[in-house]
């Protein structure tokens, strides 16, 4: 039970990676290289923090092109 809690928590965050660079080309944010691994690397931190953050990452993953 001790492992699983870890491996979820994982999966979660790998999965939020995969489906936000899929979806990047639907954001708002500069379509560079750089841009594209750190806003899909820090996505739990910003997703918290950062509201423009937050309409974004739901553009990527819903598609919405609002």
């Amino acid at each position: 039970m001790n492992v699983l809690i870890p491996i979820a928590l994982l999966i979660v965050y790998v999965g939020g990676v995969w489906k936000f660079w899929s979806g990047f080309g639907r954001t708002n944010f500069e379509k560079s290289f750089g841009n594209r691994v750190s806003l899909s690397l820090l996505w739990p931190i910003l997703l918290i923090a950062n509201r423009s953050y937050r309409q974004n990452f739901s553009k990527a993953l819903k598609g919405s092109k609002r």
